[in-house]
């Protein structure tokens, strides 16, 4: 089987890594890919989403796993021009991408079919979003793609005026609204299903930290780390979430006549009054693929197959007891911006762990050096929390760059 995987960072590696070791030994490709990954797939080098998929018809592909989303929802999106072509893709058509494109498509949907979320206004301009803070603190998202930086959360007017000038005028993120909602409060939760049409699959759940410091301290990142394991949430809790959100959300989408093959991401929060949807994202997230992959068991190549071919057989696969625990090393300056270059050593004398490259690159001498503002996810297993983040650390202590920064409580807080 030929399969190609869309993305480059951490995710992608993660995926493509779980995809090598199924059953079947596939041959992979990567579109763009990363050197690290280069490792385990064939880099595909096109000029655009038109040509991957001539490219695609030519090479004889048999399914393509979209990892980051942007395909998903450029021109006319991945899946919808995979379909046209004959070809198998898990990753959801353009249209039913718009329900982590657009902030505001996915408030609308989660109040229509009435699943629990916040309470929310769409502003058009700076001043209706200045006009909308009535109370702190306040979560304000940028309507759009914007690689898990457009989300922030604001304890006083005077960051949420600042973040508003930034994302309304200065337009950092480009055109776009912006969502003001109320701010819920609780232990955060990512569920991840398989979706295929009608029918889902709940996976494994996990927990990522977002803030670039301790204690969840400073702005938001696109992930400072990520724990994985049946054990973060109860089994009561599990099925009140499939009652109240996974399943009213398939229900929606078929609705809706918004067709769907792929991963879905919920992000939840466990507030006092039940669990509640923060976002959805169309793929598997980052990091916490870094922590749930390792852990899967069985034909991981054969399940995605059949369900992007509309068959989702559960049975395909399993997953690990114990706790996945992944931690991020991240370059100077990020997340305001990234420093890119400066050397990596240690890599070599990691054991017992695995290391996914999120932002790095070759340099001449044939090293590893810093590419982008996530540099690297070292992840470590084991049967106790404790064990596994002890690993995690203790393997991620022998990694260095220049500037590296790196959180010290990953699978500690929200948990002692």
């Amino acid at each position: 089987m030929k399969i190609l995987v869309t993305g480059k960072g951490g995710r992608e590696h993660a995926l493509i890594t779980a995809l090598s070791e199924s059953p079947g030994k596939p041959q992979i490709f990567a579109y763009p890919g990363s050197d690290a990954i280069a490792e385990l797939a064939t880099r595909v080098e096109v000029p655009s989403l038109v040509a991957l998929i001539e490219w695609m018809k030519q090479e004889g592909i048999d399914l393509c796993v979209a990892g980051e989303e942007a395909l998903l929802v450029k021109d006319e999106g991945l899946a919808n021009l995979c379909e046209q072509a004959g070809i198998p893709c898990w990753g959801p058509r353009r249209e039913s991408a718009q329900l982590e494109a657009s902030k505001a498509f996915a408030k609308a949907f989660l109040k229509k079919h009435r699943i629990p979320t916040a309470d929310y206004t769409v502003c058009q301009t700076a001043e209706e979003a200045r006009a909308a803070l009535n109370r702190f603190p306040i979560v304000l998202k940028f309507d759009g793609l914007a690689a898990g930086k457009g989300v922030a959360v604001c304890p006083t007017r005077a960051e949420a005026e600042s973040f508003i000038t930034e994302v309304m005028e200065q337009r950092v993120f480009g055109p776009g609204n912006l969502v003001v909602e109320s701010c819920l409060t609780g232990p955060e939760l990512s569920v991840f299903a398989s979706i295929c049409d009608d029918q889902y699959h709940i996976l494994m759940p996990a927990r990522d930290y977002k803030r670039i410091r301790d204690r969840d301290e400073g702005p938001n990142t696109g992930g400072m780390g990520a724990v994985a394991s049946r054990e973060i949430v109860s089994p009561e809790v599990l099925a009140r979430i499939e009652r109240e959100i996974v399943i009213p959300t398939v229900q929606g989408l078929i609705q809706d006549g918004l067709r769907y093959r792929g991963f879905l991401y919920f992000g939840l929060m466990l507030t006092p009054d039940g669990p509640k949807v923060i976002e959805y994202n169309c793929r598997f997230g980052d990091p916490e693929a870094e922590a749930v992959m390792p852990l899967v068991r069985g034909d991981f190549v054969g399940y995605v197959a059949a369900a992007a071919s509309g068959k989702l057989q559960p049975e395909r696969i399993d997953f690990a007891d114990g706790w996945s625990i992944c931690v991020i090393s991240a370059s100077a300056g990020y997340p305001a911006s990234s420093r890119s270059g400066d050397v990596i050593s240690g890599l070599e004398q990691v054991e017992g762990a695995r290391v996914y490259h999120c932002g790095t690159r070759k340099n001449p001498d044939n090293l590893f050096e810093t590419n982008g503002g996530r540099v690297l996810a070292v992840v470590a297993t084991a049967m106790t929390r404790v064990e596994a983040r002890e690993k995690a650390y203790a393997e991620s202590a022998k990694i260095h760059f220049d500037g590296l920064q790196r959180r010290t409580d990953i699978g500690q807080m929200h948990f002692d």
